[in-house]
């Protein structure tokens, strides 16, 4: 197997796109899919100063094929780089682990762990790596921790959002893309954060579009929930706020956070070495793990 590292949108949506039987291969979310990333994307875009998109992608050995291991990535600028998932900080169905590190297998993760470490530690400043809403026993994970003892992890509880409707009353649901659109806008305006608004409406409309998102409202007409659709798997998403929603216990949520750079020894390249990533922009491109030539 061999490991790549793609700078940009471009490039970055093809790896998403190459990647589609991986991820259904481990059941991935909907939140962890290629049309959602490409929503985070197009999101980032609209951004004047936006975080610059990269995917580590471990190869099958011919090189030919679905991917072996993806990382989709993004590096936000500054003194200190930080590199975060794809989608990071989308408002996302609460409950469950919305992120993913696809790994076919253990040597898949190993390889996939050795390619994002290495694309940090050859950035010529100070980086922080920051992994979150990633499922217990996530492999890439453990090989990261495995490589650098030093990783902190954190685990924490989430709480499911239960679709309660149907015990207030009738309820309407539609799938209808063209319904949903139509109301979208008077149902978002009652959300209070504008960010949190914007990322609803294009996340919405681009998966209501492939019938991946059911509107239901209450007879009361106070109460409306957004909820993501993939077969019979079913992720109450957004309510109307301060509608009284009921919650449960969810599934337990893991994060890293690492930090490296500075003086050889730490995460600056070594004479001879070469940089890996010399400037990350937004046409799709491949870098060499070796010598940063395009």
């Amino acid at each position: 197997m061999t490991t790549r590292v793609v700078a940009g949108r471009a490039g970055v949506v093809r790896e998403l796109r190459a990647a589609g039987r991986l991820l259904a291969a481990l059941r991935a979310p909907v939140t962890a899919r290629a049309p959602w990333l490409t929503a985070a994307l197009a999101l980032d875009d609209a951004r004047l100063t936006g975080p610059r998109p990269v995917a580590v992608v471990v190869d099958p050995p011919g090189g030919t094929g679905a991917p072996r291991a993806l990382a989709a990535l993004v590096l936000c600028g500054g003194p200190r780089l930080t590199a975060t998932l794809l989608g990071d900080g989308l408002p996302v169905p609460a409950g469950a682990a919305p992120a993913r590190l696809p790994a076919r297998d253990d040597d898949a993760a190993e390889q996939l762990a050795a390619g994002v470490l290495g694309l940090l530690d050859r950035v010529l400043r100070p980086w922080t790596l920051r992994l979150t809403g990633l499922p217990l026993g996530d492999p890439t994970l453990r090989a990261i921790g495995r490589r650098r003892p030093e990783a902190a992890f954190a685990n924490a509880r989430s709480a499911r959002l239960v679709d309660d409707l149907d015990h207030a009353g009738a309820v309407h649901r539609t799938r209808d893309p063209a319904e949903l659109d139509r109301r979208l806008p008077a149902l978002l305006a009652r959300e209070p954060d504008r960010g949190t608004r914007t990322a609803l409406r294009v996340t919405a409309r681009l998966h209501a579009a492939i019938g991946q998102v059911e509107l239901a409202a209450g007879a009361d007409g106070d109460r409306d929930l957004l909820t993501l659709v993939d077969g019979a798997d079913r992720r109450p998403w957004w309510g109307t706020p301060g509608a009284g929603w009921r919650t449960e216990m969810g599934a337990p949520l893991v994060s890293l956070t690492l930090s490296g750079g500075g003086p050889w020894g730490g995460g600056w390249p070594r004479p001879g070495q070469g940089v890996l990533l010399r400037r990350v922009g937004r046409t799709g491109s491949s870098v060499s793990r070796r010598s940063g030539r395009r």
